[in-house]
């Protein structure tokens, strides 16, 4: 792979990762009804934040900022698999959890929303798959995502 190819490869995943689990978050939320707690809240922004970055760092693709853009990205996917591995050991009782939460407010009167929304709990995993919880998945993939981003762009300096 030339330090070319592995420059778009970098830049393609710092946008792609955290489009797809964004993706995937929002299809559970809203199709599958797995409404995100506290925590998975804090899972998201840092990967809303690595979009921005990355479809700006496109913009800058020719200039050395780009790459600057990419690497903020990759910290960012990086910071959101760190959050999911906590939450994800707080689901697996390894460690001791927050005590926030959060709740769906809907339309209408505003204690009705209260009410009647889902308690959705930090320390309880909604969904798993081979015992992986949703966080855990955001573990893996986002921290083997952000190594796979840095290591293109290292080697891409120094083939350049």
């Amino acid at each position: 792979m030339t330090s070319q190819q592995s420059r778009n490869a970098a830049y393609a995943l710092a946008l792609i990762i955290p489009a797809a689990l964004m993706g995937g978050a929002l299809i559970s939320q809203y199709v599958f009804g797995l409404y995100p707690c506290q925590m998975c809240w804090w899972q998201r922004y840092p990967h809303i934040a690595a979009i921005v970055l990355a479809l700006l760092a496109l913009t800058m693709k020719g200039k050395g900022s780009g790459d600057l853009a990419v690497t903020i990205a990759a910290t960012a996917i990086g910071i959101s698999g760190l959050i999911g591995g906590f939450h994800a050991g707080i689901e697996y009782g390894w460690w001791e959890g927050v005590t926030a939460c959060s709740t769906v407010a809907g339309g209408g009167n505003p204690l009705d929303a209260i009410m009647n929304a889902p308690v959705v709990r930090c320390d309880v995993a909604p969904w798993s798959m081979f015992g992986i919880s949703l966080a855990g998945f955001n573990f893996l993939i986002s921290v083997a995502g952000a190594i796979l981003v840095f290591a293109l762009l290292g080697k891409s300096r120094k083939g350049a």
